[in-house]
């Protein structure tokens, strides 16, 4: 049983509640019948006030594959918002509904903001460039089942690492584990937070280095995890289009990287990655997608305390 009942920041779990939710994952990958109704008679609202494919949907699938039922709303238009209604108004009413909530929403902390309002367990799915904390429970289940481990890695994050939250997020989470080093490659303009930095990767020892070229380190990584440049995050259109392209991992650069190396994306994809690495054994993104729907069923069962 969790000891908390929101889940907000990737740090809200311990080491040890991230191993069960993992290990819960995994048992319904084998065994989905089990859990398929393990959720009758629950509701889940999805309160997305920013745009989602993957997350919305698969917290969606997440929860009718347990037998419950889904309500809310996809943008913020569609809801009261556009009338001025305040988070805490919605999320009061909200709870009068539902067993549990996910929220997404352009600014940072709103998940929080809703929480304190909320009886009901709320789950961050991403607020503005902050935190993306269920993205991240689906990056570390891919890496574990996939690589066997959580500790003794080179990850190497490519992108936009300033304004990329599920980037955030993944150092966050993997400065827990031994033996972590991390390579962060970007642009100048692109580079990981100061806060990151000093509060998490120099705070916690962890061995990093920061470059502006992808070439020169992909054969010292266990995983790749490429990021697009967010184009809503921009305030200048032209700064965009300049960065956009700035790395575009194609088959040539996959000829440098080891034969153990894998590849994650959190999706969207524009450009960053070639069509032409999807056959590549190494590239995991799409199985990435599907483990993010198993470990999102696992986290409701364990939120609505039902195991």
């Amino acid at each position: 049983m969790l000891k908390i009942k929101h889940l907000l920041d990737p740090m809200d779990f311990s080491v040890e509640e991230l191993d069960e939710i993992f290990q819960l994952a995994n048992q319904i990958i084998s065994n989905p019948q089990k859990y398929s109704h393990i959720c009758d008679g629950k509701i889940l609202a999805t309160l997305f006030y920013e745009p989602s494919t993957r997350t919305r949907l698969s917290f969606e699938a997440a929860m009718l594959r347990l037998g419950g039922s889904v309500l809310g709303f996809s943008e913020a238009n569609s809801s009261s918002v556009a009338k001025g209604e305040s988070i805490a108004d919605t999320i009061r009413v909200v709870d009068c509904y539902v067993d549990i909530a996910v929220m997404r929403h352009f600014k940072e902390g709103a998940p929080k903001i809703a929480a304190q309002y909320s009886s009901i367990p709320i789950i961050n799915a991403g607020d503005g460039g902050h935190q993306h904390p269920t993205q991240t429970l689906t990056d570390l289940l891919t890496i574990k089942n996939i690589k066997g481990r959580l500790s003794d890695l080179t990850i190497g994050v490519c992108g936009d690492l300033k304004f990329g939250r599920t980037v955030h997020s993944l150092i966050k989470a993997m400065s827990r584990y031994p033996n972590v080093k991390f390579v962060l490659i970007s642009p100048e303009e692109l580079k990981v937070p100061n806060y990151i930095i000093s509060e998490v990767l120099e705070k916690n020892n962890i061995e990093y280095i920061e470059t502006n070229t992808m070439e020169d380190v992909i054969g010292e990584l266990d995983v790749l995890y490429m990021t697009r440049v967010q184009r809503e995050r921009f305030f200048n259109e032209e700064d965009y289009i300049r960065l956009k392209d700035s790395y575009i991992l194609d088959g040539d650069k996959m000829k440098l990287a080891s034969e153990n190396m894998i590849v994650m994306h959190p999706l969207p994809r524009v450009n960053e990655i070639a069509y032409e690495v999807d056959n590549d054994p190494r590239a995991h993104y799409f199985k990435q997608a599907k483990f993010g729907m198993y470990v999102r069923m696992a986290l409701i069962i364990k939120l609505l305390g039902l195991m």
